[in-house]
């Protein structure tokens, strides 16, 4: 088997002829491996990695002048208060409801992740979480989105960005379980891009194996290149949609479609909007979305000092306390401009060990940092839209992610969220509910409280452990 000489001249501009140092050692397979590898990398945006490693410490620098100039969100939405609020909220949901019976809005859940640190050997969306039907994260959100689609009377759009360790797992879920219900036509399945490991000391590419390339997923931030190479901006046109609601796969209480979220950025004329909580505390591990320079912004955790995080405005109020919930609406015009424009995302590098096979052909495992790897996040399109819209959500009712086996953020804090949350849509529905029982309420009876209220009977008695359907 031969190398293409068109890849081999690639190869070679680049600098990278190592890559197939090893080739008359492979068997036929191997070979086929290692070109499917090679032939996936994206020249020049090797080149666009390779600078942004050298342009690190300038980077560095000039993220301390912008916690420096950092101001609380100045386009914000609150939680509301008043009687006043309550009606600008009620007129942001009608809208968001009236968007959606026109077919203008599609999902898209971000489903990448594995479950390695959950102590589970598949992807991260196939864990259960339904606190008695044992429901997995994928079901509950295909649920959701039935469930919203029957109130809008129409199918809903579901775009799912999976990864390379996620795909094949994710595909075989959904077709076992008849895609738990959803059309299939109207679901979209797409990898997210690779991006290869680099050598710490050099700009060369190393290889995980002698017929391997090191790669790992490109990020959340991978995404305008992924809906741009699969196509599915021009999909998302053609179905004359015009809005795209986000989410991450880990926060079953993420309210899809939140009609409110999506009128009000419709309602601001909005081109990115993001959903923010208010931190427990100054030292809670969450990006902080902000205002610099009159752009809304995302600064991550760790680019603020602990004084830094507990830094107040001149009226005395906290400066970085609205966590980001990686809950966003996108206009797919706003995407269609940056990608019509090859805007790239910031690339943000982490040193990494790599294992990786040397120049005689051993696989090393390092014990310290030997490489770098990079990332692309979704939220830096803030400062890229001319207007982006920060709203806040009801955190207790909103944002409980499942991250950890053990603690904060873990699956018993997530189903005792779900829990607590249906326990009062119940009881605000005029149902009883008995002492310690736990009543879950099927998202395909209702996809948020308003809903809930609507669909139990009042007067309902809950008086065991109790699904709802």
């Amino acid at each position: 088997m031969e190398i293409p000489p068109s890849l081999q001249q690639r190869v070679a501009a680049a600098g990278q002829q190592h890559l197939f140092q090893f080739w008359n050692e492979l068997d036929e397979p191997q070979q086929r491996a290692l070109l499917r590898d090679v032939e996936g990398i994206d020249f020049d945006r090797l080149q666009r990695l390779l600078h942004a490693r050298a342009d690190l410490h300038a980077s560095g620098a000039a993220a301390g002048d912008r916690v420096e100039r950092a101001e609380s969100p100045s386009q914000l939405v609150r939680q509301p208060k008043s009687d006043a609020d309550r009606e600008a909220w009620a007129s942001a949901a009608a809208t968001g409801r009236d968007l959606l019976a026109q077919g203008k809005v599609g999902a898209l859940l971000v489903a990448g992740g594995q479950g390695t640190r959950l102590g589970f050997d598949q992807p991260k969306g196939m864990f259960p979480v339904g606190p008695i039907s044992g429901k997995s994260l994928y079901q509950w959100f295909a649920e959701q989105l039935r469930c919203r689609g029957a109130e809008a009377r129409r199918s809903i759009p579901y775009f799912m960005m999976t990864s390379e360790a996620t795909h094949n797992d994710t595909l075989g879920d959904f077709k076992a379980n008849n895609f738990f219900g959803l059309v299939k036509e109207d679901v979209f399945m797409f990898q997210q891009g690779l991006l290869p490991a680099i050598a710490a000391d050099s700009d060369r590419i190393l290889l995980d194996e002698k017929f391997r390339v090191s790669l790992s997923p490109d990020g959340h931030g991978g995404l305008l290149h992924a809906l741009s190479m699969h196509g599915l901006l021009e999909e998302m046109t053609r179905r004359g949609l015009e809005y795209l609601y986000y989410h991450q796969v880990d926060n079953p209480t993420a309210i899809v479609c939140d009609p409110a979220f999506i009128g009000w950025h419709v309602q601001q004329q909005s081109e990115v909007s993001t959903k923010v909580v208010k931190k427990v505390s100054p030292d809670e591990r969450m990006g902080v979305v902000c205002s610099v320079d009159g752009k809304t912004e995302i600064i991550e955790y760790s680019d603020l000092t602990p004084e830094q995080c507990r830094k107040k405005d001149a009226g005395g109020n906290d400066i970085f306390w609205a966590g980001s919930t990686a809950m966003h609406v996108f206009s797919v015009s706003f995407l269609m401009r940056l990608v019509e424009e090859d805007i790239d995302l910031p690339y943000h590098i982490a040193k990494k060990a790599v294992p990786f096979v040397d120049e005689s052909g051993n696989r090393v495992t390092p014990t310290s940092p030997n490489a770098t790897k990079f990332e692309q996040f979704v939220f830096d399109t803030l400062p890229l839209a001319a207007n982006a819209l920060v709203v806040e959500a009801d955190r207790a009712a909103e944002f409980n992610p499942v991250k950890n086996k053990e603690g904060a953020d873990s699956p018993a804090t997530t189903r005792a969220a779900l829990i607590a949350n249906h326990r009062r849509w119940a009881e605000r529905a005029g149902a009883t509910v008995k002492p310690g029982v736990t009543v879950e309420i099927s998202p395909l009876l209702a996809c948020d409280e308003e809903a809930a209220v609507k669909a139990i009977a009042l007067g309902t008695v809950i008086d065991r452990d109790t699904v709802l359907e």
